[in-house]
């Protein structure tokens, strides 16, 4: 209505008059302050402004609003839960941001297909909650999960903590609905297991941040719920024991689901600065959290497992063990409180990392050695997926560092991505490109890839009016 930031009808601009009928005015916010929410990102770093704000409910709506963009060549920014940190889902400069708030429900849960369709604004921990009582669980978790929306996940190919036994988005995606930029709809929704009729669209709409489809509903495969879960966190003297632990457990232990790594610099973080302690006492180099779903109601027999899968490895090592919800809550929690530490000390820059495991000790040796070195003052936090190769290269910029060169956003990248790229790595393992990497692209794709993603980018969306500038540099005009 009038008056509390929503547009009351056309008015001066065609545009936001055309969003007005495609949605009505309610969903279409232009004040300043009402839209201040969807111009800043997660950790607050990155702020611009758009033209609008549009909040379609259904996919015709996000047809009807994709159409009325494309006819007056207005750039639009999806939007989902606003999680990224990579600047992928911010407005740079009078876009119109598209949010999937609206775009919410969940459909029954398929118990032959091992399947759900999900709207693509939906949270990762509503559908995790919804498909619970039917006896599933989704493969995918991660630190957001009550804010991370599907189709978010889907345009990042989102992969937490458990890629290391059920794979990214990606490998979890049944199938797919999105709306292209000239309000063409793409739905392969059938969920069959055989289905090579030409190319798979919806694998490569995965990863692509908006840039080629709006997601606007998902299929996503289901797993049997774990009939039992155990957790343990084991102290190593380095991380290259850390990498050959996980090695031994992967072989030993088949139902691994999750394995995981903190320093001893980032535990001691967590305790002053959260109040958290480690379970372990003696205070290891490394901390290793080791999670086995198992599909067994024998408790004893999966604990029994696991605890031969570190005996064999380090018979002397620090173990605490849970296997009950509260207590596996416990040892999880100096882990995920990991993600908040660099806000507290700083300047939060955040890039997200993957590796090959067997270069991972070398890499974070030389990421800390040149952090010191190149950015005086400032404070590394690590932590990873060990599983998967993923780390997080976190750098806190305190009061007065940033007062010395090289301390913004782009130095911090300077400084790991290409060390990064010497050990074989990929600068994006979660994160995205967004507009943060960019410049970096051609660190972990050659120039032949590249050049074939724009000439996707070219088909998919001629105009380049999705999400300019994010995973490619914008298309100098012609």
């Amino acid at each position: 209505m009038p008056g509390d930031g929503t547009a009351s009808g056309p008015g001066d601009d065609p545009v936001v008059g055309g969003l007005v009928r495609a949605v009505g005015p309610e969903h279409v916010l232009v004040d300043d302050d009402v839209r201040r929410g969807y111009e800043v990102d997660w950790m607050g770093r990155q702020l611009g402004r758009c033209r609008a704000v549009v909040r379609p409910a259904t996919t015709s709506e996000v047809v009807s609003v994709l159409a009325t963009c494309a006819a007056a060549g207005v750039p639009v920014v999806p939007q989902g839960g606003n999680t990224g940190l990579v600047g992928g889902g911010v407005p740079r400069g009078g876009e119109v941001v598209l949010s999937t708030r609206r775009l919410v429900g969940i459909g029954p849960v398929d118990p032959h297909g091992h399947q759900v369709a999900v709207a693509a604004g939906t949270t990762l921990a509503s559908v995790a909650q919804a498909v619970a009582p039917a006896g599933f669980e989704v493969p995918l978790d991660l630190t957001a999960r009550d804010s991370a929306t599907v189709g978010g996940m889907v345009a990042t190919d989102a992969g937490g903590t458990r890629v290391l036994r059920h794979g990214s988005m990606r490998a979890n995606l049944a199938g797919l609905e999105a709306v292209l930029a000239d309000g063409t709809v793409l739905r392969r929704m059938g969920g069959l297991a055989k289905d090579n009729a030409g190319y798979h669209l919806p694998s490569l709409l995965c990863g692509s941040e908006g840039t080629l489809a709006v997601v606007t509903e998902v299929l996503l495969r289901l797993v049997p719920s774990a009939r039992a879960r155990v957790t343990a966190v084991v102290g190593t003297a380095s991380l290259a024991a850390s990498v050959a632990l996980v090695a031994a457990a992967r072989r030993t232990v088949p139902q691994l689901d999750a394995a995981e790594v903190v320093f001893a610099d980032g535990v001691r973080l967590v305790h002053e600065l959260l109040g958290v302690a480690s379970p372990l006492h003696t205070g290891p180099p490394c901390e290793v959290l080791l999670e086995v779903a198992s599909d067994s109601d024998d408790v004893a027999a999966t604990v029994a497992r696991l605890a031969e899968a570190v005996d064999t490895h380090d018979p002397d090592a620090e173990t605490a063990l849970a296997d009950d919800p509260e207590g596996r809550r416990r040892l999880w929690a100096v882990r995920e409180r990991h993600s908040e530490l660099v806000g507290l000390l700083g300047a939060p820059h955040k890039l997200d990392v993957s590796l090959p495991p067997d270069e991972l000790s070398g890499f974070v040796e030389d990421v800390r050695a040149a952090v010191t070195d190149r950015l005086p003052g400032c404070v590394p936090v690590l932590f990873g997926h060990l599983g998967d190769g993923g780390m997080h290269v976190n750098v806190a910029v305190p009061p007065g560092a940033g007062e010395h060169p090289g301390a913004g956003a782009d130095d911090v990248a300077a400084v790991v991505l290409p060390i990064v790229a010497a050990h074989g790595g990929s600068i994006s393992a979660e994160h995205g490109i967004g507009t943060d990497k960019v410049r970096w692209l051609s660190l972990a794709r050659t120039p032949g890839e590249i050049a074939a993603m724009r000439r996707v980018k070219d088909a998919l969306d001629p105009a380049w009016t999705l999400n300019p500038g994010v995973v490619l540099p914008r298309r100098p005009p012609v």
